[in-house]
């Protein structure tokens, strides 16, 4: 394996390339007080909620309002050789935004304007600093919902480049299933930037390269997305939410595979361990049995939700399930939604001042037992505080390990127990990141993963979209 396990992986050296002030004089002068320099903003731009916190932050924040804005930042960036590192909300969680070699942070938040709705086509086009809560919002008086939910009010541009999924997605599918176009700047012409389409609001189209797969979870290395249409889905008439325990961790991941394998359709399944039940119920004053959990929602007629939850009833109680308690109403519902949504800070209240070292696994469903299973009892024979969760429906599951961040032997312990773990999905003919990205945490595992071959084309396509490699640079590969 081509992972680190040591601590280094989660302190990148910052290699910091200058800044010219004439550069930032020109940024200056373009946006005014839309360019700045304040430690502050630079400081809050140059971190997310992953485990690294020695990365200088960039050397300027600029606020970008539309197309044109972002092309000019590209431009004159292009022209000096400076980094743009693409800034939606900073929800990543594998260092995708930190200024490791330096440069811009490019704020595309203000871009935040719902272009077209089209009820009719179900689609829907959105600016990237538009987030899922936002839209849903514009859209639920029309019937409608965007169904990607990756627990953080992200915005769309971010998901859309991290290739997002959540907790919809074993019935909706994930970003890449749910973009149907993109409006991108890239620094690769002749002008310093270019502006391209990709796709369009038709389904399907067999015209060419699929270049809106390629920027969906490009993760900011190839360009800038400015514009998205997305699939949107009508509301479903009838929505039920169900919790039920398990005596053991493996009956709630057997239970969850015997769903998947019998085509129930079910619209989520969520899996939280002893410790995040703990957790949440702290933190969301909640009172559920502090065991292994499932978190379930059906969608669909009265008729066909009813059917669906007798049958999970059933699965449930072969493996021992107990305590299955319904949330009929929107606001149970969304009671314990919020709560499954708040696990990752709930997990890190646990241990005041810790940060979590996060994996993101995902394997076949027929694996996935052996891959929960095995993980869990590592991390408890390490002794290192953990909490787990995860979209189970579709094989994706994250264990955050709570460590010291001035710990050097506790980081090195919690790579250790990352790195066993993505060995074991790999085997099991999995991924190392089901929704995360690359980013920073995860670069030594992607040539295992996809092979050197694949990596070089990669970097092919990435020198020749951003020969200057001033896109994000230092994340996903080495250029």
């Amino acid at each position: 394996m081509n992972a680190p396990q040591t601590s280094a992986q989660l302190q990148p050296q910052a290699k910091q390339r200058p800044v010219p002030a004439v550069l930032l004089d020109a940024l200056s002068a373009r946006f005014g007080a839309r360019c700045s320099t304040a430690l502050a903003v630079r400081e809050q731009h140059g971190r997310d909620e992953s485990a690294f916190t020695n990365v200088p932050p960039p050397a300027a924040v600029v606020y970008a309002e539309n197309t044109a804005e972002v092309a000019e930042v590209l431009r004159l960036a292009n022209q000096h050789g400076t980094p743009v590192i693409p800034y939606g909300v900073g929800s990543s969680l594998e260092g995708h935004l930190l200024a490791i070699e330096g440069g811009i942070s490019l704020d595309v938040s203000r871009m935040n304007q719902v272009l077209a709705i089209h009820p009719e086509d179900l689609t829907v086009t959105v600016q990237p600093g538009v987030t899922r809560k936002q839209l849903n919002e514009e859209l639920k008086h029309l019937g409608l919902f965007f169904s990607v939910d990756p627990g953080a009010d992200a915005s769309i541009g971010g998901m859309s480049a991290t290739r997002a999924s959540g907790t919809n997605t074993v019935r909706y599918g994930a970003m890449r299933e749910n973009v149907l176009a993109l409006e991108v700047v890239t620094p690769h012409s002749e002008k310093g930037s270019d502006i391209i389409r990709t796709g369009s609001r038709a389904k399907k189209s067999s015209a060419g390269y699929d270049l809106t797969r390629l920027f969906v979870g490009s993760e900011g290395t190839l360009g800038v997305i400015t514009e998205i249409t997305l699939k949107v889905y009508p509301l479903p008439e009838a929505i039920t939410a169900a919790v039920c325990s398990f005596p053991d961790i493996g009956a709630a991941v057997r239970t969850t595979i015997e769903i998947i394998q019998l085509g129930v359709p079910i619209a989520r399944v969520e899996l939280l361990d002893a410790n995040t039940v703990r957790a949440v119920n702290k933190h969301s004053k909640l009172s559920l049995r502090e065991e292994a959990m499932l978190l379930m929602e059906f969608h669909g007629s009265p008729a066909s939700v009813r059917e669906q939850a007798e049958t999970v009833q059933a699965l449930a109680a072969d493996q021992g399930g107990q305590a299955f308690e319904w949330a009929e109403t929107p606001e149970e519902r969304t009671r314990l939604w919020t709560a499954r949504h708040a696990a990752y800070f709930a997990g890190l209240q646990t241990r005041p001042g810790c940060r979590a070292i996060t994996t993101d696994a995902c394997v076949p469903i027929s694996q996935l037992a052996t891959a929960v299973v095995e993980s869990v009892a590592e991390a408890d024979a390490a002794g290192i505080p953990y909490f787990l969760v995860g979209h189970v429906g579709d094989g994706n599951f994250h264990m955050g390990y709570l460590i010291d961040p001035d710990s050097a032997q506790e980081r090195m312990q919690a790579e250790l127990l990352n790195h066993q773990l993505v060995q074991r999905a790999l085997r099991l003919g999995g991924t190392c990141t089901g929704e995360h990205g690359i980013g920073l945490h995860k670069m030594g595992f992607l040539p295992e993963e996809t092979g050197a071959g694949a990596v070089d084309v990669m970097r092919t396509i990435k020198r020749a979209l951003d020969p200057k490699n001033i896109m994000n640079p230092g994340k996903i590969f080495a250029f």
